[in-house]
């Protein structure tokens, strides 16, 4: 698409200005860094227009204060959701949460928000694990992000993204990691992890 040109007209009847005012839906994906990290910047694209924007983090904890959620509550516009206890694949002794019914209710509630056309903008952060462990159904997923009301643009994260989600998808990143400081023992730090 050099110069912002597309490469294929369809034949669908729809003007230019029409197909520019579609909803999108963006998966990224990968094993590489920066999935969440563009999605929230599409998320600072989408709040420069004045539109509302929800975030959905499904597997990071309540108590995680990253930088992206910081920066965005100082800019208003934003209601951000945490799911579970973060790491929620890690089962830890003494702790009996159910991280299933957890993302069952957190999709539930982003089924409400899309029906009410709460959001223009959503982020569903690492919402590919509960599909890929089965803790909401992937047709369900598929079949209400395809057929979601209004402009509503939705942006899903996480590795080893469903091969039907992808299929929907309008955009589809895939990130992949050519070298990473953990390669070399390095642990995660802040300013550039969270």
């Amino acid at each position: 698409m050099p110069q912002g040109k597309v490469e294929v007209v369809p034949d669908d009847g729809l003007t230019t200005r029409q197909r520019r005012r579609q909803a999108v839906l963006a998966v990224h994906t990968g094993h590489g860094k920066g999935k969440s990290t563009a999605a929230f910047g599409m998320a600072l694209r989408a709040w420069s227009q004045g539109w509302p924007i929800g975030v959905f983090q499904f597997v990071k904890s309540q108590k995680w204060r990253v930088g992206e959620e910081a920066a965005m509550r100082q800019l208003g516009n934003v209601t951000w959701h945490k799911m579970g206890e973060g790491w929620s694949w890690i089962q830890r002794a003494g702790t009996e949460r159910d991280h299933a019914a957890e993302a069952a209710e957190g999709w539930a509630q982003i089924k409400r928000d899309l029906a009410a056309e709460t959001y223009r903008f959503y982020v569903l952060d690492e919402f590919t694990y509960p599909m890929k462990w089965g803790w909401v159904d992937v047709a369900d997923v598929v079949a209400t992000l395809r057929e979601r009301p209004g402009t509503q643009h939705v942006v899903v994260t996480g590795r080893d993204a469903h091969p039907d989600l992808l299929a929907a998808a309008d955009l589809v990143t895939e990130m992949t990691k050519v070298k990473h400081p953990m390669d070399a023992g390095r642990k995660g730090q802040a300013g550039i992890e969270w």
